[in-house]
């Protein structure tokens, strides 16, 4: 019963809206630009500083990632408000930032798909699905997690995932719990291709359901996670697929080059082989040719490794994520007709590039937990007369770890500037970092874009105006 009320209001959503921005003429004097298909790159947690650092880490001092070289730039505020009301709420979550580029409201923490007042609210992804879009949602975390869930779910609280659940878990609606999300996305045929992690949220029924829906299933739903080798067999036109390589959030891509990964990890696709592949699937379908396709890649364990204060692995994820935002530069290069966009939905933890020889300690939470069946802690790299300091590292914000001076900056990185010699973790080492907190910050965030309608998203923007100029952008027409 409570199935049937949450995806007939689900279905409902493709055909409301709100109205629009206006055309307006792109900076590069084309008259009204139109992109034919949108590729959105979050970088979950991605802060200034985390573009700054990773560029000098992997390039030097004088070098760019992929993101730094897409040539229109600009900054977006990340506030959220209070639940039913207005209040800016200064520092938001993932689940209230993604429903606000998603559907182009303000929302409260937790939220996903709904407004502050717990009303439905459709997402892009919906209606460009309805208005005959190819449409893709890939990710390193769960794709039942906030950032992913927000394009094509909706549910008062981002824990109501699945596969199990009570009324409370997920609150009501109408009476009737929330459908699950991982239920919700096995039945409502928004995304085309979706790929991620987070198999243990999803069951045989899930399954079924979505097989007698035209998808292919990776692996099996519940019970057998897919694996990179099944991803990269997929070939063909129109084809409607779903892979999940992991249990829970995908590995840590530093953790796979350790000796102890085990052959699941080891298995998992690359967040650039899955945006890779994601584009090919979704770029030579017939509806592709035809209208275009809509695609949101997230690079999820920038923000779980920075909530670890843990600058080894988010510099490695930072790359990664990179990696897949080159792989969507390099399309849209060749195909002239696609509109590439790298934000965030908010900085996490205060990241900073200090100066060599500082050294200041942070406050951290617990590492969270990564991938089934090993270990997400990795010690990071530190300067050898690094310790905590009990005055600035205490309070209930710390939680378990907080004890533990591993958890603690700085830490110091050789980069290309670097002489030979010099080795990360050395007091020599050029660069050195360090975190303010072990959680999100209200810092606007950077946003790189590239083709048709790029113009839109130049200068300082709210993440809810992300939705009205993507629609616009592709001339995506919804019912007022």
């Amino acid at each position: 019963m409570a199935a049937t009320a949450v995806l007939a209001l689900t279905g409902a959503v493709f055909t409301a809206g709100s109205g629009l921005a206006a055309d307006r003429d792109p900076a590069q004097g084309k008259g009204k630009a139109k992109a034919k298909n949108v590729i959105l790159l979050i970088g979950d947690g991605m802060g200034e500083t985390h573009v700054d650092a990773a560029s000098i880490r992997y390039y030097g001092a004088d070098g760019q990632l992929a993101m730094e070289s897409l040539p229109a730039l600009g900054s977006v505020q990340t506030y959220a408000v209070e639940r039913n009301s207005a209040t800016p709420e200064l520092v938001t979550d993932s689940a209230s930032a993604a429903t606000a580029w998603s559907s182009g409201v303000k929302t409260y923490n937790a939220a996903i798909g709904v407004d502050a007042y717990g009303a439905i609210v459709p997402t892009l992804m919906e209606q460009a699905k309805t208005a005959g879009y190819r449409t893709g949602n890939v990710s390193t975390a769960e794709i039942t997690d906030a950032t992913p869930a927000a394009m094509f779910a909706h549910a008062a609280l981002r824990g109501c995932q699945g596969p199990t659940y009570t009324p409370a878990s997920c609150e009501t609606l109408g009476g009737e719990p929330y459908l699950p999300i991982a239920q919700q996305i096995a039945r409502n045929n928004v995304a085309d291709v979706i790929l991620g992690g987070g198999n243990a949220r999803f069951t045989p029924e899930d399954q079924t359901v979505m097989e007698s829906n035209g998808y292919e299933v990776l692996g099996a739903l519940g019970t057998t996670v897919a694996t990179g080798a099944e991803l990269a067999a997929v070939t063909g036109n129109d084809r409607r697929v779903i892979g999940l390589f992991n249990t829970g959030n995908l590995t840590v891509e530093v953790n796979k080059a350790k000796a102890f990964p085990t052959a699941q990890v080891q298995a998992e696709p690359s967040l650039p082989e899955m945006t890779a592949k994601a584009i090919d699937l979704l770029a030579h379908s017939a509806d592709a040719r035809r209208r275009g396709f809509f695609l949101q890649v997230e690079g999820a364990m920038i923000d779980k490794r920075s909530h670890a204060n843990d600058a080894a692995q988010t510099l490695g994820e930072m790359k990664a994520f990179d990696d897949a935002v080159a792989a969507a530069y390099e399309y849209a290069q060749r195909d002239k007709n696609t509109l590439v966009i790298v934000t965030a939905d908010h900085e996490c933890a205060g990241f900073n590039i200090i100066g060599k020889g500082s050294f200041t300690n942070a406050e951290a939470g617990s590492p969270p937990a990564n991938q089934s069946g090993t270990s997400s802690t990795q010690t990071p790299v530190r300067a050898s007369n690094s310790a905590l300091d009990p005055a600035r590292s205490t309070g209930p914000v710390n939680g378990a770890g907080a004890a533990d001076a591993a958890n603690f900056a700085p830490a110091t990185f050789r980069t290309l500037d670097d002489p030979a010699e010099v080795v990360d973790g050395s007091l020599d080492a050029s660069l050195w970092l360090t975190y303010l907190a072990g959680n999100h910050t209200g810092a606007d965030v950077p946003i790189f874009s590239y083709g048709p309608g790029s113009d839109r998203f130049v200068g300082e923007q709210d993440n809810t105006d992300l939705y009205d100029e993507m629609a616009a952008a592709i001339k995506l027409k919804v019912a007022p």
